[in-house]
């Protein structure tokens, strides 16, 4: 079964010029460089955030379940956990974009004064192993030193172990519970030099 690479209930209301394309579309690169991803802010209603959020719900939802999500369970995803407060000045959502193509998102919340949590980190299926996942949590941590955050944390599920290994990689300790999130199953946490 083939999950969903576009947000197909919600894209799909979308006018035409508006709807985001995706690298399953053969629109973003192969083998980028450098130049060819651009990661910038966003709000969250955006046309593009939505798909890519419905497409990180999709793709979620699909793991949790071990199957193709249904369009009402994504969409169910989507309304039970908010990111609407995902903007200035308390948080941001970042869209990762490759030959123009948006293909991730990564959000950032303040905690406290001087924590952030990461949250929605995503990168199409299409568009991995291109490197888009580091690039994605090098701008969300320049970005939460301009929030004034001095650590970042986040927590994911046992199952999304490609996930952990990125954190892993990138300097991300484990650490004891911070929430009590109904999925959450790893908390992890880098202090920011």
């Amino acid at each position: 079964m083939k999950k969903p690479s576009a947000p197909p209930a919600i894209a799909d209301r979308l006018p035409s010029p508006e709807r985001p394309r995706t690298p399953d579309e053969g629109s973003a690169p192969e083998h980028p460089s450098a130049a060819d991803w651009e990661i910038a802010p966003a709000a969250p209603d955006h046309p593009d955030a939505v798909a890519v959020l419905y497409a990180y719900y999709a793709d979620i939802v699909s793991r949790y379940y071990g199957r193709t999500a249904t369009v009402a369970e994504t969409e169910a995803a989507v309304a039970e956990d908010a990111h609407d407060d995902l903007v200035p000045p308390t948080g941001v959502l970042l869209l990762a974009r490759c030959g123009g193509v948006t293909v991730g998102s990564a959000g950032l919340r303040l905690l406290g004064p001087d924590t952030a949590e990461l949250t929605r980190v995503f990168v199409l299926p299409g568009a991995r192993r291109r490197g888009g996942g580091a690039r994605l949590l090098a701008a969300a941590e320049r970005t939460a030193r301009g929030l004034g955050a001095t650590a970042v944390r986040l927590d994911t599920r046992h199952d999304l172990v490609e996930a952990r290994s990125l954190y892993a990689r990138h300097g991300y300790a484990e650490i004891p519970a911070y929430n009590d999130g109904p999925y959450a199953e790893h908390w992890f946490e880098k202090v920011l030099a």
